[in-house]
């Protein structure tokens, strides 16, 4: 791996331009709204823009596949506890290479791009969205660490059209 500053010199130099009209300064670190939202990694996915939201209004957690996992059910706990959470929305989205691919071709995509054994990774690909969504739902509903008044939903965002449906 090259260490070599000059791979980010683009998204640093957006940074400089960005702090020099940053106005989130003094934002307070609960959300808002009391809203989490466990969503994809996928860069067609806004979150606040998608829900109608502002910076602030929300925790947004991200991975490969909006998948419920014990990282995400422990930020859930600091996020219900300790910064104003009390609703979580898990957000998967239609055409989801997660959703799509096999253990199989992630595997192959991968060593062939990098010459990596991957085989003893778990990629938490998913068979059926619409039954994985159900079932990192009711992790979630179900984790005796989070308050018992948190409402929990799951959720399909149509990458094509931009709307957010209700599944769970």
């Amino acid at each position: 791996m090259t260490e070599d500053l000059a791979d980010f010199v683009d998204v640093l130099e957006a940074n400089e331009a960005y702090a020099q009209s940053f106005e989130l300064a003094g934002l307070l670190p609960r959300a808002a709204r009391g809203l989490a939202i466990v969503t994809c990694m996928d860069s067609r996915i806004e979150p606040l823009d998608m829900l109608g939201l502002n910076p602030g209004d929300a925790k947004i957690i991200r991975n490969a596949g909006a998948r419920v996992t014990e990282d995400v059910l422990r930020t859930l706990a600091l996020a219900t506890h300790l910064l104003g959470v009390e609703r979580i929305m898990v957000v998967a989205h239609t055409n989801c290479k997660m959703a799509s691919a096999t253990r199989d071709e992630v595997i192959d995509i991968i060593e062939q791009a990098s010459g990596i054994d991957v085989r003893s990774l778990d990629f938490r690909l998913i068979a059926d969205q619409r039954e994985t969504l159900g079932v990192d739902v009711q992790k979630i509903r179900s984790w005796p660490y989070l308050p018992p008044n948190v409402a929990v939903g799951g959720f399909i965002y149509d990458v094509d059209t931009g709307r957010v449906t209700r599944e769970v």
